[in-house]
């Protein structure tokens, strides 16, 4: 009868323990996908402001060979991701978008190209904001003062790139407060249930004199451990998601750098550890107080 009970007790421990681990897993999951999307975000943005182009015109007197020069100089400045030598030839075929309109272009003007060489940069995502590329295009005109003739970028993409990225964030951040919030409260109503069970062992305890820091440190190093484990959990989930969406949608794909990736495990597994061990000190607290009478 006894080794009974005992088994049963046993049994109610360990489905506690997986129920609470399980619970647990399944809110940093939710969380590691708002975190997953905002760091995705946070890349494609980085894209985003890289893609955007100036466009460096030069006074007549300028030849080609003067021209790649300064396109050299320029490949040392850290302001920029990229910077590329235009030549007549692919700046009409840029301008009209294919071979045959750059032709009939070419036979209007009776073979001569009407659009000088250029060279053109896209920006470092730091400097890919209106205040940086107004700096950038300054500095060009007193540097190459006798060179350039002018420096043109489209000021209201910019202000779009930068703008409608702002708005996302925003969002993503209140979802993610939102949803931090919610798993505080759902992970500290999973622990409270887990202690309730062992609210009698923990008030023995108490009565044959054990201290509360005694009586505290088994229950957070479980704590620990558990919130540890729950966060490996939500990252293999996660992991599981993101490679499942990239073989199964073809036009979708989830690309985070190896930074990102790093972000994300630790993110995880450290909300995940301070959720449980903050809710066992207060739950344990909670019980550690109460009156024998009480706790029935």
């Amino acid at each position: 009868m006894v080794n009974s009970l005992e088994k049963q007790n046993k049994r109610g421990v360990k489905s506690s323990y997986i129920s609470t681990i399980i619970g647990i897993s399944l809110v940093l999951f939710m969380i590691g996908i708002v975190l997953g999307g905002f760091l995705g975000l946070d890349n494609i943005q980085k894209q985003a402001k890289e893609s955007l182009q100036a466009d460096l015109f030069f006074t007549p007197t300028m030849n080609p060979s003067d021209i790649k020069q300064v396109e050299q100089e320029l490949k040392t400045w850290p302001h920029f991701k990229e910077v590329f030598y235009v030549s007549p030839e692919r700046a009409i075929e840029e301008f009209t978008g294919d071979d045959q309109n750059a032709d009939n272009i070419l036979e209007i003007f009776e073979g001569e190209n009407p659009l000088p060489p250029t060279v053109g940069f896209k920006p470092n995502s730091k400097y890919a904001n209106l205040e940086s590329m107004v700096a950038i295009k300054d500095s060009l005109m007193v540097v190459y003062s006798e060179e350039l003739e002018s420096v043109s970028f489209d000021e209201s993409q910019v202000k779009r790139v930068n703008l409608g990225f702002k708005q996302f964030v925003f969002l993503f951040m209140s979802v993610a407060l939102l949803l931090i919030l919610v798993a505080f409260a759902l992970i500290n109503n999973t622990i409270r249930l887990a202690l309730y069970s062992k609210r009698f062992s923990i008030k023995t305890m108490q009565l044959v004199g054990a201290t509360s820091s005694y009586i505290r440190k088994p229950f957070l190093w479980q704590s620990i451990g558990i919130g540890a484990v729950s966060g490996v959990i939500a990252i293999s989930l996660l992991f599981g998601l993101m490679f499942s969406l990239n073989n199964m949608v073809s036009v979708f794909e989830i690309n985070l750098d190896f930074k990102y990736f790093l972000i994300l495990i630790g993110t995880l597994i450290f909300f995940g550890v301070c959720i449980t061990f903050i809710s066992t000190w207060f739950a344990l607290n909670k019980f550690l107080r109460m009156k024998l009478d009480d706790l029935y």
